[in-house]
């Protein structure tokens, strides 16, 4: 065995299929990101088109650092952990709200100090609480009927988490209350008991909404969804464009046009981007790739050796694949414009790393099913969840 391939063994512990789609993910979005961060650069650098190119390369190596290191750590530590990111999240969600960064008319973005970099809490809060939930799920799967016990403190803290969001990201909000509620249908809590959730759901939703910053942002973007008589909004526009001269195999990398003109190209209509550059053939790559991911993510479930890791592997995996198709989505006009990112292939900050983390959870999860057994005193903690469940 040659030294480069024993060292990858060695360091790259769990489903190697899975690094391989990362790590594409990676190449993709760094050509993609160059390529429409063009006008940016002349606008904010001085025509310096390279300053973008490595500020994001860089930040994807630091994504995946932070994914090597979750990746190597017991999965079964996040357990314990995700209760105490959990409440940090919550004053950090308030304190963003009532005094975070603004972008487009909310308050979503904090600046750490001494780096200067900013980052949404957000983010924190979505991996807290799939953690915290398959957690709370997995040592409950003996009562999950019962409504005390397994309902009322997952709804407790679905229903903090969510009506936090809300109030300055009504999308990520929503996406993740789908996201709880299919982990729950996995981890078997009964359709009565989920109806409840979903009501209550609605209802610190509405309320959310209403007393937050997004209300008439969202009436606006559902109204131009939905009523066709109404123009079709400029940034949504341009992305037909991009994905109608696009063809199928595109104009080639470096060659958009509607990069110049779309505003933000370089995240939420990233894909649009790709399209016009990569053709419908590029496009069709990436569906694939994160089809690949979500593939991969499922196998870790059926693999599991205890229920705790299975809920988190798929938690987090629907997470960033939802994320993905809703915004691929919106591009080619499925659904109203969510302001949502392409998840490992849009241009970001601190939020490509907790994408690293919740990438090195699932591999760790993988990881751990060969290579841990059960810790002594946890039987509730690696109990499989049942193949055969009742929902009555």
């Amino acid at each position: 065995m040659d030294p480069i391939t024993n060292w990858l063994r060695q360091n790259l512990k769990g489903d190697p299929i899975l690094w391989g789609i990362v790590l594409l993910f990676s190449f993709i979005s760094i050509a993609v990101v160059y390529s429409s961060t063009g006008t940016l650069a002349y606008k904010q650098q001085g025509g310096n088109t390279e300053y973008y190119l490595l500020k994001h390369t860089g930040l994807i190596a630091v994504g995946l650092g932070f994914m090597w290191l979750a990746h190597r750590i017991d999965y079964r530590y996040y357990s314990r952990l995700s209760l105490y990111a959990l409440l940090l999240s919550v004053p950090l969600l308030l304190f963003t709200y009532m005094f975070g960064g603004e972008v487009n008319g909310a308050s979503r973005w904090l600046t750490i100090p001494v780096i200067n970099q900013t980052f949404q809490p957000s983010d924190l809060a979505k991996l807290a609480l799939i953690s915290h939930l398959a957690s709370m799920l997995s040592r409950r799967q003996q009562h999950v009927q019962d409504f005390k016990t397994t309902l009322l403190p997952v709804m407790l803290w679905v229903g903090i988490i969510c009506g936090l969001i809300i109030l300055s990201n009504a999308s990520t909000a929503l996406l993740l209350f789908a996201t709880c509620l299919l982990l729950m249908f996995i981890g078997r809590v009964p359709l009565k008991q989920m109806a409840v959730m979903v009501a209550i759901g609605i209802l610190v939703g509405g309320v959310g909404l209403t007393a937050g910053e997004r209300y008439k942002t969202v009436l606006s973007r559902l109204e131009s969804f939905t009523d066709k008589s109404k123009p079709v909004p400029f940034q949504l526009e341009h992305a037909y464009i991009a994905e109608a001269t696009g063809g199928i195999f595109g104009k080639g990398p470096g060659k958009s046009t509607e990069r110049n003109i779309m505003p933000h190209p370089y995240s939420d209509f990233i894909f649009a981007i790709i399209i016009e550059e990569y053709g419908l053939f590029g496009g069709a790559i990436v569906v694939f790739l994160y089809l690949a991911f979500l593939y991969r993510g499922l196998k870790t479930v059926m693999n599991s050796y205890g229920a705790f890791g299975g809920l988190l592997s798929a938690g987090l995996s629907f997470s960033l694949v939802l994320q993905a198709m809703v915004n691929m989505g919106v591009a080619v006009g499925l659904g109203p414009i969510t302001g949502l990112p392409l998840p490992l292939l849009s241009m970001g900050g601190t939020s490509l790393i907790f994408t690293g983390i919740s990438i090195g959870i699932i591999l760790a999860v993988s990881r751990g099913e060969r290579e841990i057994r059960p810790m002594v005193g946890e039987p509730e903690d690696t109990a499989r969840i049942p193949r055969v469940s009742s929902y009555a």
